[in-house]
C-alpha cells in the first residue's frame, strides 16, 4: 500500500498488513506508522483484516495494526474460514469504542443476530486453548505443504521465480515467459490454442 497515493477525499481504507494478497508481502512498520498517521490527518477508518496471520511458518508473529492504533483509526476484523471451515461462517470485528453502537445497529439491520449455537462452541473452543493447539498443529502441516511446493517449483520448473513469503496458504510465483510465443507454436504444431495474451512477465498463484 503506498500510502501518499491515497485520494485526499477517502475515508476509508481496507487493508491486509499482515499478508497482502497475492504477493504474500507484510507491510512494514514504517508503512503502517504512515498509514495511521494519514488516517488520523484525514479522519478517516482503517479496515485491517489479518489476513492468512495465523499461519506463518518463519518469523515471529507480526503485531496487527490495531495494537499500535493509539487514535481509534483501525476496525480489526477476521474469521475462523481458514482457521476451522469456511462452512462455519463466523467472523469477529475489534472496534473503537467510537463505533461500536453503529456496527450493533448495522448488525441488527442486516441479519439481526448470528449463529447462537455455534457462537457458544467456538467460545468454549477458545477457552479451553483448543484453538490455539489446532492453529500450531495445522502451521505445521502448511509449514510442510509450502516448503515441498517451493521446493518442487525451484527444481522442476526453472522458468517460474518464487515470490518470498513466509506466511499463508498460497503461493506466488513469477514467469518470463513470453506466452503469446508459446501459444503461436502451439497453433503452428496444431495445437487447439485461439486466443492469446501479452508477452512480458506474468504472475500465477497456487493454493496448497
Amino acid at each position: 500500500l503506498d500510502v501518499s497515493a491515497l485520494p485526499a477525499n477517502a475515508r476509508l481504507v481496507y487493508a491486509t498488513p499482515s499478508h497482502q494478497f497475492p504477493l504474500g508481502t507484510p507491510m512494514s512498520l514504517e508503512r503502517r506508522t504512515a498509514l495511521l498517521a494519514w488516517a488520523e490527518a484525514h479522519d478517516a477508518v482503517v479496515v485491517e483484516d489479518d489476513y492468512d496471520s495465523e499461519f506463518r511458518f518463519s518469523d515471529r508473529p507480526l503485531e496487527p495494526l490495531q495494537s499500535i492504533d493509539r487514535g481509534g483509526r483501525v476496525v480489526y476484523v477476521g474469521s475462523f474460514s481458514k482457521t476451522m471451515a469456511p462452512m462455519l461462517r463466523l467472523g469477529f470485528v475489534v472496534a473503537p469504542e467510537s463505533l461500536r453502537a453503529a456496527l450493533r445497529t448495522a448488525k441488527q439491520l442486516a441479519d439481526w443476530h448470528g449463529d447462537v449455537i455455534a457462537q457458544a462452541a467456538l467460545a468454549a473452543f477458545l477457552d479451553e486453548g483448543l484453538l490455539a493447539r489446532h492453529v500450531r498443529k495445522a502451521t505445521r502441516e502448511y509449514a510442510a505443504r509450502h516448503a515441498l511446493l517451493v521446493s518442487t517449483v525451484e527444481r522442476d520448473f526453472p522458468w517460474l521465480t518464487v515470490v518470498p513469503s513466509a506466511a499463508g496458504l498460497h503461493l506466488c510465483v513469477r514467469s518470463d515467459v513470453d506466452v503469446s510465443g508459446v501459444v503461436e507454436r502451439a497453433r503452428a504444431v496444431g495445437g487447439p490454442a485461439t486466443t492469446s495474451r501479452p508477452s512480458g512477465p506474468t504472475r500465477s498463484t497456487a493454493h496448497r
